[in-house]
Formats: structure tokens, C-alpha cells, sequence
């Protein structure tokens, strides 16, 4: 009996994975059919195929290509670790008391997740331009979540007396949306071919002057 339940809960445990695996095999070749062939050239079938599922498979899971492409999205922006970007932000932050080394950590954290996330994002956005109405509302889902996000950031600043005083919290918020959003990416990185570490160190120093007292003394 015991060897039963042991032999169930492996079985379990192994059928969670595979599921979870699948699952990310989808999201894999979804994200490189959307970033080669664009957003309506790709279809569900093309998605199952490429996969080696059947479509009902991948409209279960996600159910449609608005689906898939919030949860494509919803993974890049958790970043490339096991623990969210997110949770890493908010533990670095919790610990760390000079905001000059906050900025910065900021930075790396976004020049991590935007090279995976933006792409996407902007596939969105072309979606949307182009009048689908789907991926008018998951841009805005997505715009808000970030702005949801900088938001606590610049909240984090206020309450600690890390900005500038000539520096609202809403202004701060708006200011590091700005910066974060993935068209700047785009124009520097992929279009002008800036390498990833260019790119952190710019928005380092564009948020700490934008943001921070200029005189230096939390350094």
C-alpha cells in the first residue's frame, strides 16, 4: 500500500511537469511565429503544428491568440529566473537604503525583462494600430499593469524622501513609465543597435537625473 500511494503522488508530480512543459513549449513557438510572421498571419493551427499538439490542446490551455499572446507577455515580464522580477525588485528595495543603488538595480531588472517583453509589446501595439480591437484592450491590460507598477516605485521613493523636491510621486511614476516603455528600447536597441548593457547604464543615468537630488550625497 504504501508503495501505491508513493508510485501516485511520483505520477503526479511527473504528470504536473510535463503539463507545465507542454505549456511552455506552446508559449515558445507561439512567440516565434508571432515575431516572425506577424500577429494575424499566425494561427492557431500554425501554433498546434509547429508544436506537435493538436489545436484543441492549445485552445484549451490559452483559448485564443489574445490568450496566448497575455500569457507570452505575462511570462517575459516575471523575467528569466525562478523568482519573479518583481519579487526580486521589491526584496532589493526592502534592503537597500541608498537610492542612487536602487536606480541602478532598477535599471538591470529592466534591461532584463524588456529584451524578452518588448518585442511582444510591440507586436501589440502594431495589432492594435492595425484595428484589432483584442489587442487594443490587451495593450491598454498591459499599459496599466505597468503603470500600476511605477507607480509603487515612485511611491517607494516619496516615502523614503528620495526624490527630488521639485519632483512629484505622480510625475516620478510617469516619468519611469516613460522610460520603461518598450518603444525606447526599440528605437535604441533594435533599431540603432545599442548593446543591452548601453542601454541599462542610459536609463540608470536618465531616471537618477531625472528623479534623484543632483548634489550626490546618498551615494
Amino acid at each position: 500500500m504504501v508503495d501505491v500511494k508513493i508510485r501516485r503522488r511520483y505520477n503526479s508530480t511527473r504528470r504536473r511537469e510535463q503539463a507545465r512543459q507542454g505549456r511552455a513549449q506552446i508559449l515558445d513557438v507561439a512567440r516565434r511565429l508571432f515575431l516572425t510572421d506577424g500577429y494575424a498571419a499566425t494561427t492557431m493551427q500554425s501554433i498546434a503544428a509547429q508544436t506537435g499538439v493538436s489545436v484543441e490542446t492549445v485552445y484549451k490551455a490559452f483559448g485564443n491568440k489574445t490568450g496566448l499572446l497575455r500569457a507570452i507577455a505575462d511570462r517575459a515580464m516575471a523575467g528569466p529566473g525562478a523568482t519573479s522580477t518583481m519579487q526580486q525588485s521589491d526584496e532589493m528595495a526592502a534592503r537597500e537604503h541608498n537610492p542612487y543603488v536602487v536606480i541602478r538595480k532598477w535599471a538591470q531588472f529592466a534591461s532584463e525583462v524588456t529584451p524578452r517583453g518588448g518585442p511582444v509589446v510591440l507586436l501589440i501595439r502594431s495589432a492594435a494600430a492595425g484595428g484589432s480591437t483584442e489587442m487594443a484592450e490587451l495593450l491598454a491590460e498591459l499599459d496599466a499593469q505597468r503603470l500600476s507598477r511605477m507607480a509603487h516605485q515612485a511611491r517607494y521613493l516619496q516615502d523614503r524622501g528620495f526624490l527630488r523636491t521639485d519632483v512629484t510621486e505622480a510625475e516620478a511614476r510617469d516619468v519611469m513609465w516613460a522610460y520603461t516603455d518598450p518603444s525606447l528600447y526599440d528605437l535604441l536597441v533594435l533599431r540603432q543597435g545599442w548593446k543591452i548593457e548601453r542601454f541599462r547604464d542610459f536609463l540608470a543615468d536618465a531616471l537618477t537625473v531625472a528623479l534623484l537630488p543632483s548634489d550626490g550625497r546618498r551615494r
